[in-house]
């Protein structure tokens, strides 16, 4: 008798071996399209600023008017803090922003998606948004509330970028030989590869609801999977000497950092003076952020930026 137990609750264990196998087989399998083999990596900067100088003052206006970016925030009722803070600085600077919750909410205006699973809400976010938003707008920003972002950055970067290719852009960062952006950092997409990536939302066998049986993937590490599917990989942005633009840490934690790997360069070991997005942000050290970025000026200096990133009409931002 006791042997016959043993038997069984071996077989119980390799059956369970084996199920485990099968199953990290079948996301090896998801995580390459079959193109993902010719694919390299490689990273992408922002222009230089000559190449912005060399431009006509019409082609300079037209520029800063063309590029509008649109804003998805991710948030749930007990992000109540963050919600707020971001409501109040950083979203007031994007052509139009809107918060996606888990649930209705009737402290905020938000689009209720009904989910409280984050891959699910990023899914119903990006197809609501691609549904109501595809002829208005050709840049699509995603991020959580804890992460601040400096849109006319952004605009920046992307001032050279074909939003008619299959941009996918951020913090990338590697998971065995799967590359993807990092959602602390925040995501933008062009306009084709929300087309691309509302089409692959469809087939279930590519792009899944639910994650794996046994382990379940990150949100953003499921959005590579399904845009790999559709040609579409993940950009590393940088600036025009080779920094990072989208962080994924706060300032604070840059700093401390850097004032340890480059005591004698702190500033220039932290970050990018052109930086898009910093995370892992309080409440609180957002309005900062918005003070130091956009109200804390010395007087009688001229920046002589050659390019000027005006406000929506109607918006209060700084």
């Amino acid at each position: 008798m006791l042997s016959e137990s043993s038997s069984f609750i071996k077989g119980v264990v390799l059956g369970g071996a084996f199920c485990m196998l099968v199953t990290l087989l079948g996301h090896i399998k998801v995580g390459h399209g079959t193109k993902a083999h010719h694919h390299e990596h490689h990273h992408i900067q922002a222009p230089n600023k000559e190449d912005v100088l060399n431009l006509s003052e019409g082609e300079r206006v037209e520029l800063s008017k063309s590029i509008r970016v649109y804003c998805i925030i991710l948030v749930k009722p007990k992000d109540l803090g963050h919600w707020a803070a971001a409501r109040e600085t950083r979203s007031k600077h994007c052509d139009k922003a809107e918060f996606y919750s888990s649930e209705n909410v009737k402290v905020f205006d938000s689009v209720a998606v009904n989910a409280n699973d984050m891959w699910v809400m990023m899914r119903k976010a990006y197809k609501i948004t691609y549904e109501r938003y595809k002829d208005e707008f050709s840049w699509f920003f995603l991020a959580y509330p804890t992460t601040f972002a400096i849109i006319e950055n952004l605009k920046y970067f992307l001032l050279k970028k074909d939003p008619s290719q299959p941009f996918y852009i951020g913090h990338t960062v590697k998971s065995g030989d799967l590359e993807y952006v990092d959602g602390e950092g925040g995501i933008v997409l062009s306009i084709e590869s929300l087309r691309r990536l509302s089409r692959v939302l469809e087939d279930p066998d590519k792009c899944p609801e639910q994650g794996g049986v046994i382990w379940k993937l990150a949100e953003d590490k499921q959005l590579a999977i399904c845009l790999k599917y559709t040609g579409v990989f993940a950009e590393n942005a940088e600036d025009s000497e080779g920094k990072d633009v989208f962080n994924t840490k706060s300032v604070g934690a840059l700093i401390k950092e850097a004032m340890s790997t480059h005591p004698q360069q702190v500033v220039d070991g932290c970050c990018s003076d052109m930086a898009i997005t910093f995370s892992g942000l309080a409440p609180n050290h957002m309005h900062v952020m918005m003070y130091g970025v956009y109200r804390l000026r010395p007087y009688g200096h001229s920046y002589s930026d050659a390019l000027v990133f005006l406000p929506p009409p109607g918006s209060d931002n700084d």
